[in-house]
């Protein structure tokens, strides 16, 4: 424990208004003193426990709860009642408590958010409230917000609009920056942008608790994210925005116009293509082959796909591949099939790496043509599936790929796990356990000839809270793909001692040292890339010491200011 965290918090705070402050709130950890200084005589049971006790009864009460919706309630009520037990829990039970605070069981949760709704966090901010966003950025409960992750709902994970309940999500990724990253919950703030819904479930449902209204235009979406980017800049100037969840039509448009205006960033696109690059470093190295020399075919080419692709270019560049012979090297696919530049009707995002008509005629392959014909075809190495399709990965698809390559590396990464593309054992019994896996939600170890086999989440959470701490301690303007590239490298490096069984990537309880290390490295090449102010290594060690939190009471001194 610091010798910050031993100095006592001096507070105006009293009674039941103390009890009600999820951050303050200690609960029957209070003291005698503390209870007699601050009322709360008589609002709490006589016994007095530490955290680790409650903690324990707090697991206890977790455990009495068999589905995984019921732990996530109990979860957050345990989050919005006592801030400090509920990350001291997580912080003890990581691995067991990080699929049901984020994926796979936060979508169940956002869909379902009215009906679960219990207490406000975070802000709500309505299109009807537009004029009104200064004030209401007032009415944050948080003065010194320093992380902001904000969703409109529109595309939360696999399964589409969900409206308001994409509040869920900016809830559960915060949670994640605080638990990996080591950054107060007293500094970032969840934000939903309610622009409505075109969802028909939630305009019919009597029960949603958004604005029951059609989606906006475009052109009001754009004026009103103007205002609410305009307001979020008088208001916290310094704050790191995380962009999250936003539809494919949006996503990038959006990156695009504010990366170069604020520090910002979009985890969907940047955080996704950082920590499936550092994954796929990981393989390359159990495969003995740089990632320059994968052919690899990702099947959905959405924001996320060819954020993904486009970061993979630049590691290939950085091997030493020109920018044009690294985009030989990755076909994508989507709805009308393979990519090509022949098609008219394509996005800039998707044409920028579309094949050409030359590079097809090399392959034999026609433009719209499908999965398995360019698996036969093109010979990939690597099969990336950012679809949202379950089962999309056949065993004809995956045999097909072990037909070319006798190891190959194959990422299911949709989100949820109910829509995964082909589960990790059903890819380890097609390929005779050979096949190196990494899924975008968690899945148990896979046994395949007495052998058991981890399986690597390529879960952002490796990624994005190093970021947040490294724009805290170094004070980034903005957020560029070089920093992002420096991200996968440095997870690259953590998962150096990785086997084959032991999985792609670290435990996920390693993501506090692996924060730290990224948080580092990234400041460093922030401030050589002039992103941040010139610090030295050791000052920069010494303020994430001193930013880096943990879970632990403090005494309390009562003031009357």
């Amino acid at each position: 424990m610091s010798a910050k965290s031993r100095r006592p918090i001096y507070l105006s705070y009293s009674g039941p208004q103390l009890l009600a402050t999820s951050l303050l709130n200690k609960g029957t950890a209070f003291s005698a003193t503390e209870r007699r200084d601050f009322n709360l005589d008589g609002l709490l049971p006589a016994r007095f426990e530490t955290l680790e006790e409650q903690a324990h009864r707090a697991y206890l009460q977790y455990q009495s709860f068999a589905e995984p919706i019921n732990r996530h309630i109990y979860l957050r009520m345990v989050q919005d009642t006592n801030e400090t037990l509920f990350y001291y829990l997580l912080n003890k039970h990581l691995a067991e408590m990080m699929p049901i605070i984020y994926t796979p069981t936060v979508g169940d949760a956002c869909e379902r958010f009215s009906e679960i709704y219990r207490r406000a966090r975070g802000l709500f901010i309505s299109y009807p409230d537009r004029d009104n966003l200064d004030a209401i950025l007032h009415n944050a409960t948080k003065r010194h917000v320093k992380v902001i992750v904000v969703t409109d709902g529109s595309r939360i994970l696999g399964l589409g609009d969900q409206g308001a309940g994409g509040m869920g999500i900016p809830i559960g990724k915060l949670s994640l920056y605080t638990v990996c990253g080591g950054i107060s919950p007293a500094y970032t703030l969840p934000i939903l942008l309610d622009v409505g819904t075109d969802n028909p479930e939630l305009l019919h449902d009597p029960h949603y608790i958004g604005w029951q209204h059609p989606r906006i235009s475009d052109q009001q979406y754009d004026a009103f994210v103007e205002k609410f980017i305009c307001a979020l800049q008088t208001r916290w100037p310094d704050a790191l925005l995380q962009f999250e969840d936003f539809q494919q039509s949006k996503a990038l448009p959006l990156l695009q116009r504010y990366q170069n205006r604020l520090c910002c960033f979009n985890d969907d696109i940047q955080g996704t293509a950082a920590v499936t690059v550092g994954t796929l470093l990981s393989a390359c190295r159990i495969q003995n082959q740089p990632l320059s020399n994968q052919r690899i075919v990702f099947a959905g080419a959405g924001s996320a796909g060819c954020g993904i692709a486009a970061q993979i270019i630049r590691q290939m560049q950085q091997e030493g591949l020109s920018e044009a012979d690294a985009k030989k090297r990755i076909l994508l696919i989507d709805r009308q099939g393979l990519l090509s530049q022949a098609m008219s009707n394509l996005p800039d995002f998707q044409l920028q790496l579309a094949a050409s008509t030359d590079e097809l005629d090399q392959l034999g392959l026609a433009s719209g043509a499908d999965l398995l014909t360019v698996i036969q075809k093109a010979q990939p190495t690597v099969l990336i599936g950012v679809s949202g399709q379950r089962g999309l990965f056949s065993r004809t698809i995956i045999e097909t790929m072990q037909d070319n390559c006798p190891q190959p590396i194959i990422f299911p990464l949709s989100n949820p796990s109910k829509q995964i593309e082909a589960t990790p054992e059903e890819i380890m019994q097609w390929t005779q356990g050979k096949a190196l896996i990494a899924t975008g939600s968690p899945f148990a170890p896979v046994q395949i000839a007495q052998q058991n086999y981890h399986i690597a989440q390529c879960n952002n959470s490796y990624i994005f809270p190093g970021i947040g701490l490294a724009v805290i301690i170094a004070g980034i303007k903005q957020i560029t793909d070089n920093l992002m590239m420096t991200a996968s490298n440095v997870l690259a490096t953590a998962a150096a001692n990785q086997t084959i069984d032991q999985g792609l990537l670290p435990p996920i309880t390693a993501c506090q040292q692996i924060s730290r290390d990224i948080a580092l490295a990234v400041a460093q090449q922030a401030i050589k890339d002039n992103l941040a102010p010139p610090q030295t290594l050791a000052m920069l060690e010494a303020a994430l010491e001193k930013h880096f939190w943990q879970p632990a009471y403090r005494s309390y001194r009562r003031t009357s200011d």
